[in-house]
C-alpha cells in the first residue's frame, strides 16, 4: 500500500471550512496518516468528565483536543489573509515545495 500524502503538514495554520468550529483557525500540532486526521491547536475542544486515578487524582473535568478530518480544512495564506488551495511544485533545485495557486507564493510555515 502506497503512503498517503497531505497537502496540509505540521505547523500550517488553517482555517475550519465545515462544521461546529467554522472560521476558527489555528497551527497543525499533528498529523494522523491512517485515519486522515489532524489535530489543530484551539479546534474541536471537548470536555471530558474524568473519574480519579493515578493519573489525575483530583478528578473533574478536563480539556481535551480531539481530531479533525483533513478535508474539513484549508491553509490560509499569511499574505492574503485567506483559505488558498495548494498545489505542488519542482523549485529551481529541484526539489518539491507546495504553493498557492491563486497567488503562486511558497507555503511557508508558522
Amino acid at each position: 500500500m502506497t503512503q498517503v500524502r497531505f497537502k496540509v503538514k505540521k505547523g500550517d495554520l488553517v482555517e475550519v471550512m465545515t462544521g461546529r468550529d467554522v472560521g476558527r483557525r489555528g497551527v497543525v500540532q499533528k498529523v494522523i496518516l491512517g485515519e486522515t486526521k489532524l489535530v489543530v491547536d484551539g479546534v474541536n475542544k471537548y470536555t471530558r468528565n474524568v473519574k480519579q486515578s493515578a493519573e489525575n487524582p483530583q478528578g473533574g473535568k478536563v480539556d481535551k483536543i480531539l481530531p479533525i478530518h483533513v478535508s474539513n480544512v484549508g491553509i490560509v495564506n499569511s499574505q492574503t489573509d485567506k483559505v488558498e488551495k495548494v498545489g505542488v511544485r519542482l523549485n529551481a533545485e529541484g526539489k518539491r515545495e507546495r504553493f498557492f495557486k491563486k497567488t503562486g507564493n511558497v507555503v511557508s510555515k508558522v
